[in-house]
Parts: C-alpha cells; sequence; structure tokens
C-alpha cells in the first residue's frame, strides 16, 4: 500500500507542528502495514528536518509542488503511467487559508480520489483515524484496542450525513446496513432530503415513529452546508461522511468547499470521508 502525503506550511512548521504529530502517532502502523509515503518535496523535507527521516526509511522524495510534485501524485492516483507508480490514497494536511488549497491541481487531487474511491485524507484526525481503519482491516495487533476506542469515543460525537442528488440512494442503502454502528452516535445530522429519506429509512428499521433518526438542516443549496459547516467549527459535528458527486456542476460550490474548508479548520478533531467506497470501508472495519 501506497499513500502520497502533502502538508501546506502551517502544518509543517514547528516540533509540534500536525504533520509530525501524525508522523509520529502513525509510525508503528505505518510500519506495522508496510505503508510506503511519497511525500511532495516541501513535506519530505520538513520531515527531514526535524529528524524522522530514520523512522521512515521508505519515505519517497516527489518534486516541490510548483515543480509539478501536485500533478504527479493526480496522476499516480488514477494508475500512474506506468502500474508501480499507482497509490492507493492521500494525506493532504491542509490549511484552508493557504491559496494553494484552491490551485488546480490540488481540486483535482481530491476530485480523483473521490472518482476512484480512495482515501483523501485532509485533516489530522482523519489521517490517524484511517489508518486505524486500516490496521483493522489488516489485523494489526493494536487493532482490537483500537477498534474499541473508537467505538467508544461514539456516544460523544455528531456525523453528518451528505449526499449529492445521484448518490441519495446510496446513502440509504449505506446508512440501512450500517444503521446499529451510526445510532451508536450521540447525533446524527444530515442536509434536506437526505434527513428525510434517512429518516424514512430509520422508521421502517422501527426507530419510534416521530422521532428523528437525524436532524434535518436546509438543502444543501438553501444553506444546509453552512447549517453543518457552523458545528463543525463549533466542535459539535466531529465526523462528516459526505457522498460526493464529481460528475456535474454544482450550483452551489461555494458552500460545499465552505463546509469542506470547515473541515479542515478543526484538523485535530474532525474526520471526513468524501466517497462511499471510503465510508463502506470505515463501516466495515468496525463492526460486531
Amino acid at each position: 500500500m501506497r499513500f502520497g502525503l502533502i502538508a501546506h506550511r502551517l502544518h509543517r512548521q514547528g516540533t509540534d507542528c500536525g504533520l509530525l504529530r501524525w508522523l509520529r502517532v502513525a509510525e508503528p502502523v505505518v510500519n506495522g502495514l508496510q505503508l510506503g509515503l511519497h511525500a511532495v518535496g516541501g513535506t519530505f523535507d520538513a520531515v527531514e528536518r526535524y529528524g524522522l527521516l530514520d523512522a521512515f526509511p521508505t519515505l519517497v522524495r516527489y518534486p516541490n509542488g510548483f515543480e509539478g510534485g501536485l500533478t504527479r501524485l493526480v496522476s499516480h492516483i488514477v494508475g500512474g503511467v506506468h502500474p508501480s507508480q499507482a497509490l492507493d490514497g492521500i494525506v493532504f494536511l491542509i490549511d484552508p487559508t493557504d491559496p494553494s488549497s484552491l490551485f488546480p491541481e490540488a481540486q483535482a487531487l481530491k476530485r480523483q480520489c473521490v472518482i476512484h474511491g480512495k482515501p483523501f485524507l485532509a485533516t489530522e484526525a482523519a489521517a490517524q483515524e484511517w489508518l486505524e481503519i486500516e490496521g483493522l482491516h489488516a489485523g494489526l495487533a493494536s487493532a482490537p484496542a483500537a477498534k474499541a476506542a473508537l467505538l467508544q469515543a461514539m456516544p460523544q460525537q455528531v456525523v453528518a450525513l451528505i449526499a449529492h442528488d445521484a448518490l441519495k440512494t446510496q446513502m440509504v442503502e449505506f446508512a440501512s446496513t450500517h444503521f446499529d454502528l451510526l445510532s451508536r452516535f450521540q447525533e446524527r445530522v444530515a442536509t434536506g432530503t437526505t434527513g428525510g429519506l434517512l429518516n424514512t429509512m430509520a422508521w421502517s428499521r422501527g426507530w419510534p415513529q416521530g422521532q428523528p433518526w437525524v436532524t434535518p438542516y436546509r438543502s444543501g443549496p438553501l444553506g444546509g452546508d453552512a447549517q453543518i459547516a457552523e458545528r463543525v467549527l463549533d466542535g459539535t459535528c466531529q465526523k462528516v461522511i459526505f457522498f460526493e458527486d464529481p460528475h456535474v456542476a454544482r450550483q452551489h460550490e461555494a458552500d460545499i468547499q465552505l463546509m469542506e474548508r470547515a473541515v479542515c479548520s478543526a484538523s485535530t478533531r474532525t474526520t471526513c470521508m468524501n466517497s462511499p467506497a471510503m465510508a463502506w470501508r470505515w463501516a466495515e472495519a468496525l463492526k460486531a
């Protein structure tokens, strides 16, 4: 397994920056999974500067972003020019105030991860949790304790369930299949139509009639994404499961980016899954 690794300047400056915090926690799982990390220039240089190269001897250096490093990562997410170049996911610790987060290369990197069902992990919390999920699938020795900790945290967490029109049926199927797991959360929230569909599903599953299984907000185009973004920023929504359709133009693209940038602003406490493939792999790892 091979992951691309990028960290904006905010996350790679100082001995307690997000990149170094994640690498220190990740080291045993990275080594246990034999996970190859392929870092864009500035990120690689930070790992070297702070003396962690010995802990990650297989770390590969890509060119700097402005020299084509991000473009190469996009190519390798879709399979690369040669099969040996293919990457299985991306850890991209994003600073939402960094203008490069809106550059075409960064947008294309995330979009291609969604299209190909590969993890795009844009926060420190998401990168840490996803390693634990992969460790569960691989049966690492640390897996039972990691699973217990993830399940134990759910009753104190709120999850947002969001799906674009073409993927609403898939969201209902996902939520129905993993109903018991999702019901562990303290609260579930959703945007407009998705919330209505999920509540109907829950009532058909025996959830008390008239008692919402999810708290529905406005539809995305009418401001629901902004309402969920506010909860993320307030620390009252810790996980976003977002079935994003990358193939259609969205009239409310700015609202979607607003919500995603709010998630990145809460990097140490919020996780986001952008595709059905990610959500199913997460849920399968945690099912009883």
